[in-house]
């Protein structure tokens, strides 16, 4: 008996251990840890790990991952979410595993305002209005946002904010919030992080619409949609477990969405399914399309600028004919906006500022309503690329419409961009141009560019200036059509001409590759080389490179050779793609015989 209990003892403590306490080392597993983050605390007195996601570690253990927990009551003083950020940066860097190794890459669980405080790291917010530092480099493989009031929640009205910072930023039109959604080229595009939302909307109808939240946050405002579209699924959840008064704003008794109980809870399905990397998790709850509010509404966050790019404060703001809230006079929000063409209407004193915009279901648009020039997308000039980030040296195209040449599912704001007879500034200095028009600026990245920079454009109508993250290295490859997909601009060496169908290239054969972003470079032999050499793929298949820097002669322009690899099949179509640092580049074909 003794020796029974004994085994049932340790048993326990296995199924427990694998929740690493802090400061511990990590076990080196096959995939990466797991870090879960919680949410607002009222009270921290007695917060733990079970309390918000119940045995999700337990569940992941047997799913082969170790589980992480950051508190955010570990770090005193009701801090901003801000300063959170700034903390969790700091417990990923000093994760190390048990071999002594560091822990480069982690996969993250946050609920609640717990993904704002990874929202926060990820573009290095600080306290104060629209600062950031970026970090440089960041470790999240994977993410999870479970009920992310991304947009706010009306329940922090309620809650009070005196001397509660974190309760501030999570109300709704906080400007907090509205500097999120905003720090990198006027949307956050999440760092390019796989990201997933898990929302629920068991809701009552107490705060908002029955089915709309989860009796706290709206559908809208726990959507992805703002940043990557479908990847927002939609369960029967409350945002916390039932009792007390979460039974007055959601379904009595209900099950909170973090509450990971058994490997077959809808959310733990999702969850295992994304962090495992199948498909399966697309046909687990209900999508955005399907959602009978997500399919039809969106929500809207606003603010006014003068045609000089100055905060207008709003005495009024409307969408159609909806009014929009004003918690404060800076930024301007409303949930359930009919999506489709809708006009804008602020009033700033005696300022009265229009637009048109056609708004997407499934999520919260985020506006800047100006007059003016108006800086909507910049992109590598050879591709639309995912994140949003350019090189040192780049050839970009700045255009006066976010969706210019892109598919991704946003609003295409329709006002006058007014981008002609344009000066354009990065960080104050002058930035040579090579074709402006009112709908689009071509221009290099100074070489010397980097981390989070301020572009401007300046005209006679006034100006616009957002911030553009330049990393070390974002391949771009042009392709024949202009448009960053379909056959690759590129030369077979043998001959000089360009690669066809006519002129396919075989194995042995050098191919010179004409592309942009290759990044900073360092001079030898007469030539500028790459100082972050990348690799090449052709078919799947690596083609060894000779050469990779500046095309002798022309700024911006980059070039690749390298020798085609044996093996390759022929197809007239072999994608090639280029690879540097953590970025690969847009797909493009090369024909092979």
């Amino acid at each position: 008996m003794r020796l029974a209990l004994l085994l049932g003892f340790a048993a326990a403590l296995s199924s427990w251990a694998q929740l690493v306490a802090p400061g511990t080392p990590v076990p080196h597993k096959a995939k990466p840890p797991v870090v879960f983050l919680n949410g607002y605390q009222s009270d921290c007195s007695a917060t733990t790990f079970a309390n918000t996601f119940a045995t999700a570690d337990q569940v992941l253990q047997a799913n082969g991952e170790v589980s992480l927990f950051f508190n955010n009551c570990s770090v005193a003083g009701k801090p901003s979410i801000e300063d959170l950020g700034a903390a969790f940066g700091t417990f990923l860097s000093g994760l190390k595993y048990d071999d002594g190794q560091p822990v480069n890459t982690v996969d993250a669980v946050a609920h609640s305002m717990g993904g704002l405080i990874l929202r926060s790291y990820l573009s290095g917010k600080q306290n104060g209005t629209a600062t950031f530092r970026p970090p440089a480099t960041v470790k999240i493989r994977k993410a999870v946002f479970l009920a992310t009031p991304n947009f706010g929640t009306p329940v922090a009205a309620f809650l009070g904010s005196s001397g509660d910072t974190q309760v501030q930023e999570l109300a709704s039109g906080s400007q907090f919030l509205f500097d999120l959604a905003t720090w990198n080229q006027d949307t956050d595009d999440l760092r390019g992080v796989d990201a997933l939302a898990i929302i629920g909307n068991a809701g009552s109808g107490a705060l908002t619409t029955a089915g709309l939240d989860d009796g706290v946050v709206a559908l809208t405002s726990g959507s992805l949609g703002f940043s990557l579209p479908g990847r927002t699924r939609v369960v029967p959840f409350c945002h916390t477990g039932g009792g007390g008064l979460i039974d007055l704003v959601c379904r009595p008794g209900g099950q909170g969405i973090a509450e990971i109980r058994a490997a077959t809870d809808p959310q733990a399905r999702i969850l295992l399914s994304f962090l495992n990397g199948t498909n399966d998790w697309q046909s687990i709850g209900v999508a955005p399309e399907a959602d009978p509010f997500l399919s039809k509404n969106t929500g809207i966050d606003l603010q006014t600028r003068s045609a000089m790019n100055v905060v207008l404060p709003m005495d009024s703001a409307s969408a159609g004919s909806k009014s929009l809230n004003l918690p404060t006079k800076n930024v301007a929000y409303s949930d359930l906006i009919p999506s489709g063409t809708s006009s804008l209407k602020t009033v700033s004193g005696t300022v009265t500022t229009t637009g048109t915009i056609n708004l997407v279901p499934g999520g919260y648009t985020v506006v800047v309503l100006k007059a003016g020039p108006i800086i909507g997308r910049v992109y590598p000039a050879a591709s639309v690329t995912f994140p949003l980030s350019v090189a040192p040296g780049e050839f970009v195209a700045i255009y006066g419409d976010a969706l210019a040449g892109s598919t991704a599912q946003a609003a295409s704001i329709n006002f006058p961009t007014q981008l002609a007879d344009t000066q354009v500034s990065v960080n104050g200095s002058p930035v040579a141009l090579y074709f402006v028009s009112p709908a689009q600026i071509d221009a290099i990245v100074p070489d010397d560019a980097s981390g989070l920079v301020a572009l401007k454009v300046q005209n006679t109508a006034g100006n616009h200036t957002v911030n553009v993250l330049v990393e070390p290295a974002v391949p771009s490859i042009f392709t024949q059509s202009g448009t960053g997909s379909g056959p690759a601009s590129a030369l077979r060496a043998s001959n000089n001409l360009v690669v066809s169908g006519s002129n396919p290239l075989r194995a042995g054969d050098f191919v010179e590759l004409f592309l942009t972003g290759l990044g900073a470079t360092s001079p030898r032999a007469g030539l500028d080389w790459a100082i972050q050499q990348p690799t090449v793929t052709i078919g799947g298949r690596p083609c060894a490179v000779s050469y990779a820097g500046r095309a002798p002669g022309y700024r911006g322009l980059d070039q690749i050779n390298c020798q085609v690899p044996a093996g390759i099949v022929s197809d007239p179509a072999a994608q090639i793609v280029v690879f540097s640092g953590q970025r690969g580049s847009n797909v493009a074909t090369v024909a092979m015989q």
